[in-house]
C-alpha cells in the first residue's frame, strides 16, 4: 500500500517510530470483520462458537471470515448490522456516561446508520433519537437502515446542522461523527488514500468546527457531547478537542478501558486530556478517534415529545411492521426469501389469506407483498433490493439459534 509522501511526514512524527511501523504492518493485512446483533433478537441468535466478542460493545463480535452479508434474509431483516469494530466504542462510552432516565439524543451526521442504531439501542427506555444526514442519497440509506433496526421513537431527518441550531431544538445527548480526511479507512477503502492531502485535512478541520459549533447550541446545560472522526491526525482530532475547550468551556471526560484493548490516549504535545485513539496494529479494528465532553452546567431530568416542525423533512416513509402482527403472515424457504428481496412476484401456499400479509424469515419479518391468489405482488420498496442475479445453492448462516 502506497501511501502519500505527506501523510507519512505528518503522521510518522506524531505516531513514533515503533508505533507507524506496526501501523504499517497492520495496513497489510486483511481488516477483521465484525457485527452487532440486535439486542432485540440477541437471546435467540448467536454467532459460531468459534467467533470472538468485541469488548467494548455488548453484543457484537469478530468473525473469522467474511461471509456473503447481501444472501443473508436476517441481515436484511434486522437482525444484526455490519459494523467495523473500532466505531463500536460508542457503546462503552454511552454505558458509562448516560444517565438512567429517558433522554432527547442526536446524531447530527448519521449516514450509513452503523453508530445511530447502536445508539438507539443503548438509550434508556422512553428516549428519542433523532438522526440526521444533510445528504439526500444518504438521508436515504440511514432511512432504510434505522427501519430495519426497529425501534420506535427514532426520526430520521434530512437537514444542515445549521438547521437544527435554528428549530431551538435541544437535547441531553449529541453525537457528532463528523465528516474527516478518512485516514482511518485507508486499509478498507483504498480510494480514501488517493483523496487525501493537506489541503483536505485543513478543509475538514474547519468544516468540524463549523459542524460542532451549530451542535454545541443544541446542547443542554450539563448534556453530553461526543466528538468522532475515522482519522489520526492531531489537526482533527485533539487541536479540535483543545479548541472546544477554550471556545465552549467544554469539560472533557474519561472513558474507563482495559490496557488489552490497546487504545492509544493524546498524541499532542503538550495536551493530556483524556481522547481515545485507535489504531490498527494496536487495535483490532480501523481507525477511530473518540473524545466525550460535558457542556457546564447541571443536569436536569425532563419531560419532552416529539413534535412535528418545520427541521422534519419528509423521508420516504417504508413500514415494515417489523414489531407488530396486525396482518397475517407467511414464512418462505431461503429460496424464496431471496426471490422476495430482488423484488419478484412469489407464489403463498393456498391456505395464506388474501391481501397485504407480511412474509418472514425463521419467524423474522422480511416485509410485505399483496396474496391475489395466483401470485403475490411484492411490496418491498425498490430501493432496497438485491440486484445481483446470483442466487446461492443453499443458504449460508451468519447467526445461529439459541
Amino acid at each position: 500500500m502506497q501511501l502519500p509522501d505527506d501523510f507519512i511526514q505528518l503522521i510518522r512524527p506524531v505516531f513514533g517510530e515503533e508505533r507507524f511501523a506496526r501501523f504499517l504492518q497492520a495496513l497489510s493485512e486483511e481488516a477483521p470483520v465484525s457485527i452487532r446483533v440486535n439486542p432485540r433478537h440477541s437471546l435467540e441468535l448467536r454467532t459460531e462458537s468459534g467467533e470472538s466478542a468485541i469488548p467494548w460493545c455488548r453484543n457484537a463480535f469478530y468473525l473469522s471470515a467474511r461471509p456473503n452479508f447481501t444472501f443473508d434474509p436476517l441481515l436484511h431483516a434486522g437482525c444484526y448490522y455490519v459494523q467495523e469494530a473500532s466505531s463500536m466504542f460508542l457503546d462503552e462510552v454511552l454505558r458509562q456516561h448516560l444517565p438512567s432516565y429517558p433522554v432527547m439524543a442526536l446524531d447530527l451526521c448519521a449516514a450509513p446508520g452503523g453508530k445511530s442504531t447502536l445508539m438507539r439501542s443503548a438509550l434508556p427506555d422512553g428516549s428519542v433519537l433523532y438522526s440526521n444526514e444533510p445528504i439526500p442519497k444518504r438521508a436515504s440509506i440511514l432511512l432504510e437502515n434505522v427501519e430495519k433496526w426497529g425501534y420506535e421513537h427514532h426520526i430520521v431527518t434530512n437537514c444542515y446542522p445549521k438547521d437544527y441550531k435554528k428549530s431551538k431544538l435541544q437535547f441531553d445527548v449529541i453525537l457528532c461523527d463528523v465528516p474527516c480526511s478518512g485516514e482511518g479507512m485507508f486499509r478498507k477503502d483504498p480510494d480514501s488514500i488517493k483523496e487525501w492531502s493537506l489541503q483536505h485535512v485543513q478543509q475538514c478541520q474547519q468544516l468540524q468546527r463549523d459542524i460542532v459549533s451549530n451542535a454545541w447550541q443544541c446542547l443542554v446545560p450539563g448534556g453530553l457531547f461526543i466528538y468522532s472522526t475515522c482519522t489520526y491526525n492531531t489537526r482533527e482530532d485533539e487541536e479540535n478537542v483543545r479548541w472546544m475547550m477554550e471556545e465552549f468551556d467544554a469539560e472533557p471526560l474519561s472513558v474507563h478501558t482495559e490496557v488489552e484493548w490497546g487504545i492509544t490516549g493524546s498524541l499532542l504535545e503538550g495536551f493530556t486530556s483524556p481522547v481515545y485513539r485507535f489504531i490498527p496494529g494496536y487495535t483490532k479494528g480501523e481507525g477511530l478517534f473518540m473524545a466525550v465532553m460535558r457542556k457546564k452546567g447541571e443536569r436536569q431530568s425532563r419531560k419532552f415529545q416529539i413534535k412535528e416542525n418545520s427541521l422534519l423533512h419528509q423521508l420516504p416513509k417504508h413500514r415494515l411492521d417489523t414489531t407488530e402482527t396486525q396482518y397475517p403472515q407467511a414464512e418462505l424457504s431461503y429460496t424464496q426469501s431471496i426471490a422476495f428481496l430482488r423484488g419478484e412476484a412469489l407464489v403463498l401456499s393456498p391456505d395464506v389469506p388474501r391481501g397485504i400479509v407480511t412474509v418472514t424469515f425463521k419467524g423474522y419479518p422480511l416485509g410485505q407483498v399483496k396474496n391475489i391468489g395466483n401470485r403475490a405482488n411484492n411490496l418491498y420498496p425498490k430501493e432496497w433490493r438485491i440486484r445481483s442475479t446470483h442466487i446461492p445453492s443453499e443458504y449460508q448462516p451468519v447467526l445461529t439459534f439459541v
